[in-house]
């Protein structure tokens, strides 16, 4: 099974945590992305994600990768939600397990940030006034750091 894939219908959590099972982790940290009932001071009703999906998934594959390498992780999952989502929905899930706490916090905040950065996903939000607008899902949000696992 891949490590990163795009889904169109609301997916199951529980047999994502199963795949970071490692007898070697001493760590899980997980990471859930939900559709919130604002953003930048407007009320929202509801979003679609829409995205390139062969392109997303080969450049999620590709985060995913850097990360298991970067951290020394046990394993990484990652999957985003495409499609209509209404408020308080799950929209993105990141789990990883690794050897210390610390590297798998850094681990998971380092792909969702990369994940927000880098795969062509789109959200098109539907606000209360009844005007709409196309975003990227991570504009708005505060400028990274280097990503380093000291960090």
């Amino acid at each position: 099974m891949t490590r990163f894939r795009i889904a169109d219908e609301p997916f199951e959590t529980a047999p994502l945590r199963e795949r970071l099972l490692r007898d070697e982790a001493g760590a899980c940290s997980m990471f859930e992305g939900w559709v919130r009932n604002h953003n930048e001071g407007r009320p929202v009703h509801g979003l679609r994600y829409e995205s390139y999906v062969t392109l997303a998934e080969s450049e999620g594959a590709r985060i995913m990768a850097e990360a298991v390498e970067r951290f020394s992780l046990g394993e990484a999952v990652c999957v985003h939600r495409i499609g209509e989502l209404e408020i308080g929905d799950l929209a993105v899930w990141v789990g990883v397990s690794a050897g210390h706490r610390d590297k798998a916090f850094a681990a998971c905040r380092w792909i969702i940030d990369e994940v927000k950065a880098r795969v062509p996903i789109w959200k098109h939000e539907r606000y209360a006034d009844g005007d709409t607008g196309w975003l990227h899902p991570d504009e708005g949000a505060p400028a990274r750091k280097g990503g380093d696992p000291a960090s």
